[in-house]
């Protein structure tokens, strides 16, 4: 059974009250084993040790450098610990935890049973309590019924993260029977949040806070040492960071690419103001992009993309500030 994808791209107010996204993006680093929460609570910036089966975590797993490898959502699902991310982060989180983890008694590798589908929109929990006896909800964000995960994620539009077995998300898919869109969608609603979608490029690129990973929760402070922490703190308490986390909209004809160059104006000139973690375009002409740019960029700064000279970029308001919640 394959899941009917509508291929329309929406603008962030088009989107309809009750719709569903599949996450074909996304992926899982399973980790299960005597020390697997020790282990873990040693290799990230999120606080391992103080979740439990019904938690949703934020978190970021950085190098030696507090450089970022991947951002993504923790869970504990089945006995296993599952740090939840885009695919093209995947791979290089993956080989660093494992070459640490050959000294604990944890086995780590890519979940590649799992499929994740969203549903989202204002009437997203009248609909799937239609079909699940127990929703997740703000103060118990993960449920398990039987063998379906459903995590639930706060924000403008409320969005449900559906987690079993392929044919499972397809059966209940089809059940469903309402809209479903194909993932960039949720790279929308990503960007609407402020919650950072790497690509391959931006690997090892950021220390969290240049992705304002501190402002969803995502960095314990308190918990001790982990890899990277030295770096990490020291951007927080001695006010070393000059980078953050953007969002961006615009619209036009423009061609938004991954090598897009976003510019800000400097008198009669134009030059680059920062990096792009990832776009949307929509079909009527409607852009949003996310980008790391100087923190000291504000709606008085002039920005575009390079080339597109008609074309202007206004920044969004996120739903956070840039403050520390731990």
């Amino acid at each position: 059974m394959t899941i009917k994808i509508d291929q329309s791209l929406p603008s962030f107010e088009q989107l309809p009250r009750i719709f569903a996204i599949t996450l074909d993006d996304f992926a899982a680093i399973s980790l299960i084993g005597e020390e697997q929460n020790k282990y873990l609570q040693g290799q990230v910036t999120c606080d391992v040790n103080s979740a439990n089966e019904n938690s949703l975590l934020n978190g970021s797993h950085c190098d030696a450098k507090g450089k970022v490898f991947s951002a993504f959502r923790f869970i504990m699902r089945n006995k296993a610990n599952l740090l939840i991310q885009p695919k093209a982060t995947l791979a290089a989180s993956l080989a660093e935890l494992k070459k640490f983890g050959v000294f604990a008694k944890v086995t780590i590798e890519a979940d590649e049973n799992l499929a994740y589908l969203a549903v989202c929109g204002q009437e997203a929990k009248t609909t799937l309590a239609q079909h699940f006896s127990t929703l997740p909800c703000e103060s118990s964000p993960v449920e398990t019924i039987d063998s379906t995960t459903l995590v639930y994620i706060e924000g403008q539009i409320p969005r449900y993260i559906i987690i079993n077995e392929a044919d499972k998300i397809s059966a209940l898919a089809s059940k469903l029977n309402i809209t479903t869109y194909a993932h960039a969608v949720w790279n929308l609603l990503e960007i609407n949040e402020g919650f950072p979608t790497l690509n391959e490029s931006s690997i090892s690129a950021y220390v969290p806070q240049m992705l304002n990973l501190q402002a969803v929760n995502a960095i314990s402070f308190t918990k001790g040492c982990y890899l990277g922490q030295e770096t990490v703190a020291r951007m927080q308490y001695l006010g070393k960071n000059k980078r953050a986390l953007y969002s961006l909209k615009g619209n036009g004809d423009v061609v938004i690419s991954a090598d897009s160059i976003i510019e800000k104006q400097l008198g009669e000139n134009w030059r680059k103001a920062g990096d792009l973690l990832t776009s949307y375009t929509a079909d009527n002409g409607d852009y949003y992009l996310q980008a790391v740019l100087a923190s000291d960029t504000d709606e008085t700064t002039n920005l575009r993309i390079k080339d597109a000279n008609e074309a202007s970029l206004h920044i969004q308001p996120l739903p956070y500030t840039l403050t520390t919640q731990d």
